[in-house]
């Protein structure tokens, strides 16, 4: 009979137990976890403070007795293992309630002991009202000091993603939320671009956000950064990082890797044939870079206990790596990554490129569409998929899915180019985000169509001293450029930028990149060949802007929207009728406006008046005489020709299609 000795119960330890009672019905398994709890969701604590998980035991998936139950396996807590003989293949444990000591025997041993968050050196870290948050009980702790201790400010130390969870979770509760972060952006394992998104959500629910500082001294009611700003808090949360627990493993002299976590071959195994580790304290390789790495996550940590389980047992399970797809949402935004940002592709040595689109994630014509954003980076030798960040609304994480399988694939931007993806009006779109990311990186790669990253842009700018055209029209121009660009419509185009000179350096952008990519086409027709679009567009550059901004350009953003929690998003204004005020003298020509309720908010032609393309018919007594001069427009001149068709069988004699609402402001 194999006889099983688990270090650690919660998510590695745990799996690793269930795993081998079902590979060995026979086999005698003992976890022992130096803490109260084993296998409860640790991922979800923040979400219970919040109020989002109304249930504290939902939090919990086993007791002790359950586990027991379930599984036949002595589950014994609040007993700290102190010391291992590897030489007998014994564990010393500590009960840390009864003070008990005990030896037990082991044929094999599995260390699964993850991290404990790193509280740093600071004056005042050990006060009442300063926390931590990585157990059951350091969760209760914060809540009810919330709860008995109604705290109006707090401050969250570091911008990861306990960290901005726990943003959501007191903003939510009612305080005013400082986040202090010490890189320059939140999320650092982020592009600033992603990061950007994030922040600016955070921006819109009030937070107040310190990226580049860091706390110097925490007193019972303010918190001091290193620039001198005092901070009113009666709250702190300290989130900065995970630190592997390694003191067993050091003082049993097992090897540590180059990453400072516990060095495992790809069987698990530590340096001692018969210990075997998992979870957060083990170093893996990263499976784009090779390269040996920590990443602390909950997916690899129970997926490493399943590997271990089966080779403690006589199992050959190689294990893979890892490739940090991870994901998070702060309010009602959400950001991943998975594999490598273009940064760390290119710190590596790898030709590699990236390019960033952002797409509704479902049909635009169907209500409640969201842009959802996709960087791809990719080798831009092979193809190869090397890794991606999503962000949205709605339709990030399926996303970041798709991009961490072509990497597990070994795919590339072609193979992505040609998949289908589910379609139907309310899930997706004919071609999806991925299909989009993919064609504008064959595009890039080609040479087709260059384009420029956000995060390369001020360099780029510094180099090249480009001329820089924004596409869009005036409308969305007024409302946020970069400063110094020349806003000419891309309708405009060819007829406004004839005399531009052949050997100009050129940067255009639009809204997403996609006009960007038409205008670009257009001027190397030309023969303008040195023209160059911002990947991402102008969505892109805001994000940026907020994030860590930059050191060439001058960005005038849009007004930020203000949000509070609990509001209720409307989905769409389209089915909402617009007040017009239509001239009594039917003698009067009349504009009409035939794009949706939400486009003419956005701009539009001078006393104008708006009635949709699907409203018209409903509408038609409101136009008056038959005889009257009417002009129509749209967004290009398609809706407005149908349009057009409609009142001429209804008996309208003197109907116009003007157009596009460039070509209608054009012609004054």
């Amino acid at each position: 009979m194999e006889k099983i000795i688990i270090v650690g119960g919660v998510a590695a330890g745990a799996t690793a137990a269930a795993k081998a009672r079902r590979l060995s019905p026979d086999a005698n398994i003992t976890i022992f976890e130096a803490g109260p709890d084993i296998s409860f969701a640790n991922c979800g604590l923040p979400y219970y403070i919040g109020g989002d998980i109304k249930s504290r035991s939902k939090l919990i998936l086993q007791s002790p007795e359950s586990f027991k139950e379930q599984y036949q396996v002595d589950v014994n807590v609040n007993t700290r293992v102190t010391g291992i003989n590897r030489q007998d293949k014994t564990v010393t444990t500590l009960n840390v309630i009864t003070g008990e000591i005990n030896k037990h025997k082991y044929d094999k041993l599995l260390l699964a002991q993850g991290g404990r968050p790193i509280k740093p050196n600071i004056e005042g870290a050990d006060l009442d009202h300063v926390f931590t948050l990585w157990t059951l009980n350091d969760m209760d702790n914060i809540y009810r000091h919330i709860e008995e201790k109604s705290p109006k400010n707090a401050v969250v130390i570091g911008g990861g993603f306990i960290g901005l969870e726990m943003v959501e979770a007191l903003v939510q509760r009612g305080l005013n939320v400082h986040l202090v972060e010490m890189m320059p952006h939140v999320m650092s394992v982020m592009d600033a671009e992603t990061a950007g998104f994030i922040e600016q959500e955070m921006l819109s629910y009030g937070v107040n956000i310190h990226t580049g500082k860091g706390v110097t001294a925490i007193s019972s009611k303010a918190v001091k950064l290193n620039d001198g700003t005092i901070i009113n808090a009666e709250m702190v949360l300290m989130s900065i990082g995970v630190r592997p627990t390694l003191q067993l493993a050091k003082e049993t002299e097992l090897e540590i890797g180059e990453s400072g976590g516990l060095l495992v071959n790809e069987y698990l195994q530590t340096s001692d044939e018969h210990i075997y580790a998992a979870g957060d304290m083990i170093e893996v390789e990263n499976r784009v870079s090779g390269k040996k790495v920590r990443i602390p996550l909950a997916g690899p940590a129970n997926r490493q206990g399943r590997i271990a389980a089966e080779n403690m047992l006589g199992g050959k399970h190689a294990y893979k790596g890892a490739m940090g797809t991870s994901i998070l949402r702060v309010f009602e935004s959400v950001a991943g990554i998975t594999g490598l940002s273009l940064k760390q592709a290119r710190a590596l040595g790898i030709p590699s490129d990236a390019v960033v689109v952002h797409k509704e994630h479902h049909t635009s014509y169907y209500p409640g569409a969201e842009n959802v954003s996709v960087m791809l980076v990719y080798n831009t030798e092979t193809g190869e998929v090397l890794g991606g960040q999503t962000a949205g609304y709605k339709g990030a994480d399926r996303r970041l899915d798709v991009i961490a399988s072509a990497i597990a694939g070994n795919l590339t931007i072609h193979d992505l180019a040609d998949i289908d993806f589910a379609y139907s009006p309310p899930l997706g779109t004919a071609n999806d985000a991925m299909n989009m990311a993919a064609f504008t990186a064959e595009n890039k790669k080609s040479g087709f169509s260059n384009s420029i990253t956000v995060g390369e842009l001020d360099e780029w700018v510094n180099d090249n001293n480009p001329i820089v055209f924004d596409v869009r029209d005036m409308f969305a121009f007024e409302k946020g450029n970069i400063s110094g660009a020349y806003n000419v419509p891309l309708e405009m185009l060819l007829s406004d930028l004839k005399s531009i000179p052949k050997d100009s350096c050129v940067l255009v952008y639009d809204e997403t990149g996609k006009k960007g990519h038409q205008a670009l086409r257009m001027l190397k027709s030309m023969g303008v060949e040195n023209v160059h679009n911002i990947s991402g567009g102008f969505i892109s550059v805001q994000r940026q802007a907020y994030s860590v901004g930059f050191q060439n350009l001058q960005i005038t953003l849009p007004e930020l929207e203000k949000k509070k929690v609990g509001d209720v998003k409307e989905e769409t204004i389209a089915d909402k009728k617009t007040e017009t005020l239509i001239p009594a003298n039917e003698n009067t020509p009349l504009v009409v406006d035939v794009r949706t309720p939400m486009e003419f908010i956005g701009g539009a032609y001078p006393d104008a008046i708006n009635i949709s393309l699907d409203e018209l018919d409903k509408r038609i007594d409101e136009l008056g005489s038959k005889d009257r001069k009417i002009t129509l427009y749209c967004a290009s001149g398609a809706r407005s020709a149908y349009a057009q068709q409609v009142l001429s069988q209804m008996g309208f004699t003197d109907v116009e299609n003007g157009g596009g609402l460039m070509n209608m402001m054009r012609r004054g």
